[in-house]
């Protein structure tokens, strides 16, 4: 099973910040990120390949595209590439929110 990282306000107790994280702050907040852009969809390639429907802020990392998906208010991205987490860290850091492995 692989590991994944949930960046979620829902620990938050009510305070200055929403409980969620929209996904127009999503959109305003990878903006200004250089390295990422957003796609609404996202595509799987290897021995069949396989395109997911979704929010998407993609990250680029070297050669390797990142996803991280906005979802349901919290933003999830998969921890198989150790590089991630500052990233995670730093993401949430800035949302105000907090990092929940999974």
């Amino acid at each position: 099973m692989s590991q994944r990282y949930r960046i979620t306000r829902a620990f938050q107790e009510n305070g200055a910040s929403a409980q969620t994280i929209s996904l127009e702050e999503c959109k305003q907040y990878f903006t200004s990120k250089p390295d990422f852009s957003y796609s609404s969809v996202f595509t799987v390639i290897g021995a069949t390949s396989m395109s997911i429907d979704g929010d998407f802020f993609m990250w680029s990392y070297n050669d390797t595209q990142i996803p991280f998906r906005h979802y349901d208010g919290d933003i999830y991205v998969s921890g198989t590439n150790k590089a991630v987490i500052p990233m995670v860290v730093e993401v949430a850091g800035e949302l105000g929110a907090d990092v929940l492995e999974e």
